[in-house]
C-alpha cells in the first residue's frame, strides 16, 4: 500500500538530515536518536525509527528492519540501504539516503508509476547498483500494478541484451499509432505503459547512450535528477604539486649554471659553524 503524503513529507525530512548530518562524523544510531524528535509525532515515523534503533543496537544495519516494516518502507529503499552497509563499501552511505530523500519527496507530490520507474532505473544505471536484485526490488513497489510488475521483470530479463529504448517504444502508445499508420493496426496484444510523447522520445533515443534518454525523460516527467558521485576537484591539489615542481626545477638550473661556471660552491650548504675557540 502506499502512504499518505504527509510520510513521504516526514520521511523526506529524516533522509535529508541524515545525508547533511553524517560528514560529522556521527554514528547512524546517534543521528537517528536525535532526529526522532525532530519528527511529527502524528506520523508513523518515529515508532519505525524505535524499530530501526533496535535493529541496529542488535544486528548493526538498518535493511534487516526496513525489510520486516514492508508496509512502511518500499522495498526499493531497503535495497538502497543493503546496497550502502554492504561489506564492498563500494557505494556511499550518504549518497543512499540522499536518494531516498529525493524519491520521497517525489512519492509525496503523487508521482506517476513512469517517473518511478526511471528514476528508480536511473538509481541503478548512474550509482552502479546491481541491476537483477534492484530490479526485483523495483517490481514489488506498491504504486506498480500487476502489467507493470510483469513488464519489470521482462526489462530485467532482458537489460543489456535489448536496447532499452526499444523496450520502452514498444510498449508506448506511438508504437500502435505508428503501426496504425502503416495499415497493420490489430489491437494491443499488451498493456500500454507509456503514453505517446514517452514513446517518441524513446523512439529518437534508439541506439544512443541511454544518458540522453534518461536526460530527455527526466525534463518531460519531471522526476528528480538522481543523486549520484560528485567528482572529486584535481585542480586545488594540483597547483601545489606544479609549484613544488618548478622550484626543484629552478634549483637544479641554477646548480647546472654554476657548474658550467666553474664549479660549485658547496660552503652555502654548510650549516651553521661553531665560534673558533682558542685552544690555550
Amino acid at each position: 500500500m502506499t502512504l499518505d503524503p504527509e510520510e513521504y513529507i516526514e520521511q523526506a525530512y529524516l533522509f535529508r538530515a541524515l545525508s547533511e548530518r553524517l560528514p560529522e562524523n556521527h554514528t547512524v544510531q546517534d543521528l537517528l536518536l536525535q532526529i526522532k524528535h525532530e519528527l511529527l509525532s502524528t506520523t508513523r515515523l518515529p515508532m519505525a525509527i524505535d524499530f530501526l534503533l533496535a535493529e541496529l543496537k542488535h544486528a548493526g544495519t538498518m535493511a534487516s528492519a526496513m525489510a520486516r516494516l514492508k508496509h512502511y518502507f518500499a522495498p526499493f529503499q531497503t535495497y538502497v540501504i543493503r546496497e550502502a552497509e554492504s561489506e564492498s563499501g563500494r557505494f556511499d552511505m550518504r549518497i543512499a539516503v540522499d536518494i531516498l530523500r529525493s524519491e520521497a519527496e517525489y512519492r509525496s507530490r503523487g508521482p506517476r508509476p513512469q517517473g518511478l520507474f526511471l528514476f528508480q532505473l536511473e538509481c541503478l544505471c548512474r550509482n552502479r547498483l546491481k541491476y537483477d536484485p534492484g530490479l526485483g526490488a523495483m517490481a514489488e513497489d506498491p504504486l506498480f500494478d500487476d502489467a507493470w510488475k510483469e513488464w519489470i521483470y521482462i526489462v530485467r530479463a532482458q537489460m543489456g541484451l535489448v536496447d532499452f529504448a526499444e523496450l520502452i517504444f514498444a510498449r508506448s502508445e506511438f508504437y500502435w499509432q505508428q503501426r496504425a499508420e502503416r495499415g497493420d493496426a490489430p489491437p494491443p496484444d499488451r498493456p500500454i505503459l507509456f503514453d505517446s510523447k514517452e514513446g517518441k522520445i524513446a523512439w529518437a533515443n534508439r541506439q544512443k547512450d541511454p544518458v540522453f534518454l534518461f536526460l530527455a525523460l527526466q525534463r518531460h516527467l519531471g522526476y528528480p535528477p538522481v543523486p549520484r558521485p560528485k567528482k572529486v576537484e584535481q585542480q586545488p591539489n594540483l597547483i601545489p604539486q606544479l609549484q613544488a615542481k618548478i622550484d626543484r626545477l629552478e634549483t637544479r638550473l641554477k646548480l647546472l649554471e654554476e657548474d658550467a661556471k666553474g664549479g660549485i660552491d658547496i660552503t652555502k650548504f654548510y650549516g651553521p659553524q661553531p665560534p673558533e675557540t682558542d685552544g690555550n
